[in-house]
């Protein structure tokens, strides 16, 4: 660990064990927006790549009416 990180780490211990768990919480809600953020990224790009797909021609569509039935067969 750095320095900084273990000075934070011991003072983190130090707190009121509802300070720390409040800690814990935020410091892991951070997390988890950074990778939504990454994840919302990935998405993004994955739709631009599917768009070009279709709009060059290279895309294989199914109508709606085609998934909706072939769904329902293996659901059912």
């Amino acid at each position: 660990m750095t320095t900084l990180v273990e000075e934070l780490a011991q003072r983190a211990r130090a707190l009121d064990p509802r300070d720390r768990a409040r800690l814990a919480e935020e410091l892991l809600a951070s997390l988890d927006q950074e990778s939504e953020s990454d994840t919302e990224a990935a998405w993004e790009q994955e739709i631009g790549r599917r768009v070009d797909e279709i709009k060059a021609g290279r895309a294989t569509l199914i109508p709606a009416e085609q998934v909706f039935a072939e769904t329902a067969r293996i659901y059912e």
